[in-house]
């Protein structure tokens, strides 16, 4: 069952990735991991960082959406602190949203976390 989903996310994670190229935005690094938890996608936009979660469903884009609750937007903060602290320096930043569904449609859901 693991193995499915973590073969669904890499699905998602990829189709994300070609997507977000296509928009202009570079890869920094894709699965950036910490003690506090993971990134999807860490990305370039111009002159700011784009921290992406990405998430891929069955049953459709608000159900991704609504799995992206506080306790992972907490992880999702923390990660990208540390990763900001390892680079030391200050950018600008964002926290966006890919998410996908079984027909193939795609949201980009941008600033899905203010601080």
């Amino acid at each position: 069952m693991v193995h499915q989903h973590r073969k669904i996310g890499n699905e998602g994670e990829s189709l994300a990735l070609e997507y977000l190229k296509k928009q202009g935005l570079s890869l920094i690094v894709a699965n950036f991991n910490s003690r506090f938890g993971e990134i999807d996608l860490i990305m370039h936009d111009g002159d700011s960082y784009l921290f992406v979660e990405v998430k891929k469903r069955k049953l459709g884009l608000n159900h991704a959406i609504e799995s992206i609750n506080y306790s992972k937007q907490q992880k999702l903060v923390k990660t990208a602190q540390y990763f900001l602290l390892k680079l030391g320096r200050d950018v600008n930043c964002r926290f966006d949203a890919v998410v996908l569904d079984s027909d193939g449609r795609i949201e980009w859901l941008k600033n899905i976390i203010t601080l």
